[in-house]
């Protein structure tokens, strides 16, 4: 259960944390308060003519204003003041409209900027020497004790605004810090829900394509001549079926893991990497295809390995998919000027027209990106598909803008539509 606050608690809070839109109930309370102290001072204390009735309605009505101070600082001392004024001129009670003057003072320096109260400060000071140097001469000592008042005031006001000022400053850094780390939170759920979706694409696609080619040698092979079956052939068939499986499963339990980071720590597991890729090639070869494969990289760091990997496995699975009998993948990996260069490429027949149009280009052009590389892909100098990519082993700082691209000839158009047909298709 909450401790209540104190009398001095709350008073700390009202002037460090101000309402944004001003009470007038609370300033109609401090108005009445200020009221009764000053019947008071002009009852008890002996500076000046007794009060008749003018001097009550010219004091307590100075006191109305007050009410509306915190909307209208300017208009309300100006207020004041002009009922205050007479009744210093009238020689009443003197100490009596202090209270209300200077909360009305206090208001215009806390309200408003530095400029103005400094201008205010001079006038009202300025206004006071002259006027007891008109009517009180000799009295040095009350001028000295009005002005200090008056600067006391003002300095306490200002100080107030700057605090408030300060505090406010404060608070808005705090909040836009949080807004900031709760949009930096959302961006990294969303990048982490796009790898994992990338993830799953590549290993589905790739083990489920090799799968479905596997399963068809099979079927081919107890279909073409049942009387003379090969069992050999159909037993290794169904042994590579389920070493593709095994893969899968292995690899889909090191991308799911991630979705228990918060129980098991980071739990993404080692990356893939460039060790990995003969083996890519190796499940391709069991789905028919004749693989070319050369790697001359002795390593790359583990982002750009991850890339290049996914990369080749997606080349492989479409090439395995829309190849055709007969195909030939030659895949080349290679360090050249602080980059590494990956190139797929194939001799099959292409897609064919009805095929659905898939993610695999997408989420391989979305690779080089995380990592600042680019990617190409589109029909080969020979026929075929090709996939090159370039990935950065350095982090890319900042790049070029882009040259203007020179008018297509129609050969290359006519290049560039086959290249966006066989895109969609994959």
């Amino acid at each position: 259960m909450p401790r209540p606050q104190s009398l001095i608690e709350r008073a700390l809070t009202a002037v460090n944390h101000p309402p944004a839109v001003p009470s007038l109930r609370n300033d109609a309370h401090l108005a009445a308060a200020v009221a009764a102290l000053t019947t008071v001072m002009a009852l008890f204390i002996k500076d000046g003519r007794q009060p008749d009735l003018l001097a009550w309605l010219l004091l307590l009505g100075a006191h109305v204003p007050l009410i509306w101070r915190r909307r209208h600082p300017m208009a309300v001392m100006l207020a004041v003041v002009a009922c205050i004024a007479p009744y210093h001129a009238l020689d009443y009670t003197h100490s009596a409209p202090v209270p209300a003057t200077l909360l009305a003072l206090y208001t215009v320096a806390v309200t408003g900027s530095a400029r103005r109260t400094l201008l205010i400060g001079t006038v009202l000071i300025g206004m006071t020497l002259t006027v007891n140097a008109v009517t009180n001469p000799d009295g040095l000592a009350e001028i000295i004790r009005i002005t200090g008042w008056l600067i006391s005031v003002l300095l306490l006001g200002g100080y107030i605004r700057v605090h408030r000022q300060y505090l406010a400053s404060a608070l808005e850094r705090a909040e836009r810090a949080e807004r900031t780390r709760e949009e930096e939170a959302r961006r990294r759920v969303a990048e982490e829900r796009l790898r994992v979706a990338r993830d799953l694409h590549d290993l589905l696609a790739h083990s489920i394509t090799l799968i479905g080619v596997q399963t068809s040698v099979a079927a081919h092979v107890l279909a073409a001549d049942p009387d003379r079956l090969d069992r050999e052939a159909v037993a290794k068939a169904f042994d590579d079926i389920a070493d593709t499986c095994r893969t899968a499963r292995g690899e889909l339990r090191t991308t799911l893991e991630v979705l228990r980071a918060a129980e098991r720590g980071d739990g993404r597991g080692p990356l893939p990497g460039l060790d990995g890729i003969a083996h890519l090639a190796e499940t391709a070869r069991t789905a028919g295809a004749r693989v070319e494969l050369t790697v001359r990289a002795d390593h790359a760091p583990p982002a750009v390995g991850a890339a290049a990997y996914r990369i080749v496995q997606e080349a492989l699975t479409n090439s395995v998919r829309h190849g055709g009998p007969g195909l030939s993948i030659r895949v080349h990996v290679y360090e050249k000027d602080s980059a590494l260069h990956v190139s797929v490429a194939d001799d099959g027949t292409g897609p064919c027209s009805t095929d659905t149009p898939g993610f695999g280009l997408v989420g391989m052009r979305e690779r080089a990106r995380s990592v600042g590389g680019t990617l190409d892909a589109g029909p080969g100098a020979a026929g075929g598909f090709e996939v090159s990519a370039v990935l950065p082993e350095l982090p890319v700082l900042s790049a070029p803008p882009p040259s203007p691209a020179p008018p297509p000839s129609p050969a290359s158009s006519a290049a560039s539509a086959s290249s966006v047909h066989r895109e969609e298709a994959r």
